[in-house]
């Protein structure tokens, strides 16, 4: 199987529709592919903006979307709509596997070019099973809890990964939450290849010099 190149993703967690194009300007000049977070207060404690009908995403720019929201039907419909080129929502609350196959379908008929699953912490591994069939690779949250950015990362992740890698081999790996300098190439060994990350890149001195940073550390720790 041919190796998945690393993939370092910064994320943007939305006040309003214009830090999506504020944030994305800002990092332009190391990245055009960003994740955008989005949280009702209902599946994640925090609020955040959540798009509706005729909103568009800048063409300019590709955008993942990480639904944690009770309802990632709808909210990623929408996101869908806007030209989101890929969308993530958690197996938490996806309930039937038989609508979430017709959903998954629905958005890919909408132009979506990838759909993720992801998984909290906590959640046993196999509750994905009965979905991996529809969705194009599994997203593990890397923090023992969903919210905002800055959460500590929690130190067994790569143990998880890894073990996820072991049961599904074939099943592409993000991670999300926590990723730093401290941590990427224990994650890569573990088998992620793509990295949300926030606040490793958002509080740097120099954003640019971090990503650089990052993904030379993820790409020499690939075996």
């Amino acid at each position: 199987m041919k190796e998945q190149a690393i993939e370092i993703v910064p994320t943007i967690v939305p006040a309003s529709f214009a830090d999506v194009e504020e944030v994305s300007k800002k990092y332009a000049k190391f990245s055009s592919f960003f994740q955008i977070d989005v949280a009702d207060g209902k599946f994640a404690p925090n609020t955040t903006w959540l798009p509706k009908e005729g909103d568009t995403l800048p063409h300019k720019y590709g955008y993942e979307v990480h639904c944690m929201v009770a309802d990632p039907y709808s909210v990623g419909s929408v996101f869908a709509h806007a030209g989101a080129h890929t969308l993530i929502a958690h197996v938490e609350a996806l309930g039937d596997s038989e609508r979430a196959k017709q959903v998954c379908g629905e958005w890919r008929g909408s132009g979506v070019k990838q759909i993720g699953l992801a998984i909290l912490f906590q959640t046993p591994l196999e509750d994905v099973e009965q979905y991996l069939p529809y969705f194009d690779f599994v997203l593990l949250m890397t923090i023992p809890r969903i919210g905002v950015q800055g959460i500590p990362y929690e130190k067994s992740a790569p143990a998880r990964v890894a073990d996820f890698h072991t049961r599904y081999p074939e099943i592409s790996i993000a991670v999300d939450g926590g990723v730093s300098e401290g941590n990427i190439a224990d994650l890569t060994h573990a088998g992620a290849r793509h990295f949300g990350v926030g606040s490793a890149i958002a509080k740097a001195a120099d954003p640019a010099a971090a990503y650089t940073k990052l993904l030379s550390l993820a790409e020499a720790a690939i075996v």
